[in-house]
């Protein structure tokens, strides 16, 4: 006998194909299985019973579960549901395809085949590697540098090495290094600015005169001027003298070395004018670097200042073998500590939890490539931070910006335990040690208080 079931919740129903004498189907001893037949008519009964729970189709007679039978069929339905699992995962990545590259078709632009020449301003390990990024993007254009160290200088133009940073990566030939401002600025389509922020501004000063005022710059330095506690794109326009001059910032998770070696990378400009950033974006993409566009250039630039401090911060939980559990608690608190100052100062919460936001403390934090972080993991181990920084051929904007960031965070009255301490560390007014003891000290306190409370401090 065969019967069909309806599967809704309160409603059980059969069609019998014949009339006959009827067998109860859930005698005693025997075993149902549950499978469908959509050939057979289903009709309503509201006067029958609700379904039992094993109700999902038609009620046969089920074989013993050790039968060649049922092993066969679960066997051949579990290949059937990864066959369909994998084709729709299949269909998924295909539009997404599809999608890429008809969204790359349209995106193309004369932007790259326009620009003629670029200056980059500085010739640290990230100025360096973002001058042979874009010189190999287009082998006509011109790519100058401008830098204050002429034996680099010559290096560079005569070995395409920058024996300082990069001895084992040979630069493209379109590079051009010079120390005159004049030269390395005349005729210039772009302008990226790679200078420490605390030397920038008297920098800026000094090239002002050649600078042409529709000369967009894109900004990589990250960190905060420590007595004015100004951000690069404060910074730019009022050492040239031009309140117009436009202003990209260029920031994410890359370390240059990667860069150099044309490893898969992605990164955020962001200005206030969308046109510029898009041209941005179309100069820099290429097939190993990503650009997202954004219009939060306060997230960008404070997310990128601050991260090197908490980065410092990590390095010392590492220096101090205080553990996993400890730095996982101690990045935690100091994104919070980052996600209050700038959401203060106006940034998007969306753009801090983005590549220029968590993505570039992931890295900074928990990555040995890191300067900051390697800064805090000697302090940690008990060297001096005077011994450190003369062994270090890099700047490590953190340092700086500590004690800009704690002055920033009492402008905007922000409480932040963490950053604070590196501060303090940094000043040589409290040990790592002392600085771990403190912060653990704090008061043992609800998720739901601590909010109420900082909410409170902010009023």
């Amino acid at each position: 006998m065969a019967a069909a079931l309806i599967a809704e919740p309160s409603l059980l129903s059969f069609v019998l194909p014949s009339p006959g004498p009827r067998r109860s189907i859930c005698s005693p001893g025997r075993k149902l299985r549950v499978h469908r037949k959509p050939s057979l008519l289903l009709v309503a009964s509201p006067s029958l019973p609700p379904p039992c729970p094993f109700a999902a189709g038609t009620l046969d007679l089920e074989p013993d579960e050790e039968s060649p039978g049922r092993s066969l069929s679960s066997r051949q339905d579990g290949k059937e549901g990864g066959r369909d699992r994998r084709r729709a995962v299949k269909i998924a990545w295909e539009k997404l395809v599809r999608w890429s590259r008809s969204w790359r078709s349209k995106a193309k632009s004369d932007v790259l085949e326009g620009t003629k020449k670029v200056v980059v301003l500085g010739g640290g390990s990230f100025g360096t590697a973002m001058a042979a990024h874009v010189a190999s993007r287009k082998a006509e254009m011109e790519v100058a540098m401008l830098l204050r160290d002429g034996d680099v200088c010559r290096a560079i133009n005569e070995t395409h090495f920058n024996c300082k940073y990069f001895p084992e990566h040979k630069l493209p030939e379109n590079i051009v290094a010079t120390t005159s401002a004049k030269d390395a600025l005349l005729g210039a389509d772009y302008c990226f600015h790679a200078v420490p922020v605390q030397f920038s501004s008297s920098f800026l000063r000094g090239i002002s005169q050649h600078v042409d005022q529709n000369l967009p710059f894109i900004s990589l330095s990250k960190g905060l001027e420590l007595n004015t506690l100004r951000t690069m794109s404060q910074i730019i326009p009022r050492e040239l003298g031009n309140p117009r001059q436009p202003f990209i910032v260029l920031s994410g998770p890359s370390f240059a070395v990667e860069l150099m070696r044309k490893m898969p990378t992605a990164m955020v400009v962001a200005s206030k004018d969308k046109k510029l950033a898009s041209a941005a974006q179309q100069l820099l993409a290429s097939p190993n670097l990503r650009i997202s566009s954004s219009s939060d250039i306060t997230g960008v630039e404070i997310a990128g200042a601050l991260k090197n401090v908490l980065a410092i911060a990590a390095g010392i939980v590492e220096g101090m073998n205080l553990g996993n559990n400890c730095m996982a608690a101690l990045v935690a608190q100091g994104c919070s500590e980052i996600r209050w100052l700038a959401t203060k100062m106006g940034a998007k919460p969306t753009t801090l939890t983005g590549l220029s936001g968590s993505g570039d403390i992931m890295l900074t934090c928990f990555v040995n490539l890191s300067r900051n972080r390697t800064v805090g993991l000697r302090l940690g181990s008990g060297e001096k931070l005077d011994d450190i920084l003369s062994t270090m051929n890099q700047v490590a904007e953190g340092v700086s910006t500590a004690g800009a960031v704690i002055a920033l965070a009492q402008k905007y009255n922000v409480k932040m335990p963490v950053l604070t301490a590196v501060a303090r560390i940094i000043d040589n007014e409290l040990t790592p040690k002392k600085a771990v003891l403190e912060l653990m000290s704090l008061p043992q306190v609800t998720t739901e208080t601590l909010v109420l409370c900082l909410a409170m401090m902010l009023i």
